[in-house]
């Protein structure tokens, strides 16, 4: 369920990501396609707080560095490993394939780090993106590091949509391809949630966080080098100093 208030005010935010520019409260609504009136008293509430200020003419909004102020203290007080970004930029690099690491919400795997192929045709992911933690390598390689009983209650919140005829479809089909996983060294996809691409994902070893990391491609590059990516993941991992703080 998305509540709207909420939403719309991270679209804002995305909104001036894109624009890098003010604007006033009457573009924001035109652009976006929403209501003057909501858009008004929504700018009008981010400035009150501080969040958007007026950098030139009257009238013409930007975000304050409120945002990046308390942006920042979130991320110091839990950061990724830097090794872990090193990492995903070797392996990146190393397959040619865009590399992102993933982090468990709910019943999705999200991206917390990416880096994107330098290929023409990729797979296009930016932090923040996220799959359904059943249906994608990336999230059942943080599924297999939960408690069993953990995982069987997530299984409950899932609503099993099949994405495609690969997708798994229920509570037993999930804990068959995690014990597939386990046997064959490495997690696997192939078109289960997004056409047309395959990849490979393993966890990554951290003292008090499920992530994994996920490798990425079209099917025509990657269905048949999801072994070879997967080794290449696997001996950078080994090559992580230990033990990761």
């Amino acid at each position: 369920m998305t509540i709207r208030q909420a939403a719309n005010t991270l679209h804002i935010l995305e909104y001036f990501a894109r624009r890098l520019r003010p604007a006033s409260a009457t573009e924001v609504a035109e652009d976006l396609d929403w209501p003057r009136s909501s858009t008004f008293k929504l700018i009008g509430t981010l400035a009150g707080m501080g969040y958007l200020y007026e950098p030139q003419a009257r009238g013409a909004y930007y975000p304050s560095p409120r945002w990046l102020e308390l942006a920042g203290k979130i991320a110091r007080a839990d950061p990724l490993p830097t090794a872990f970004a090193r990492l995903i930029e070797d392996v990146a690099r190393e397959t040619g394939e865009t590399t992102a690491i993933s982090a468990p919400a709910g019943i999705f795997a999200t991206f917390v780090d990416v880096v994107e192929s330098k290929q023409a045709v990729r797979y296009f992911a930016h932090v923040g993106d996220r799959v359904p933690i059943h249906a994608s390598s990336a999230g059942r390689a943080l599924l297999a590091q939960m408690p069993p009983d953990e995982r069987q209650s997530l299984y409950r919140k899932v609503d099993f949509i099949r994405y495609s005829g690969t997708t798994p479809a229920s509570p037993e089909q999930i804990e068959a391809e995690i014990a597939a996983a386990e046997a064959r060294g490495y997690h696997q996809s192939e078109a289960e949630y997004t056409p047309d691409l395959a990849g490979v994902a393993l966890p990554l070893p951290h003292p008090t966080r499920h992530l994994s990391i996920v490798v990425v491609g079209p099917i025509s590059r990657c269905l048949e080098r999801r072994a070879d990516m997967a080794a290449i993941v696997a001996a950078r991992i080994a090559r992580l100093e230990r033990p990761i703080a």
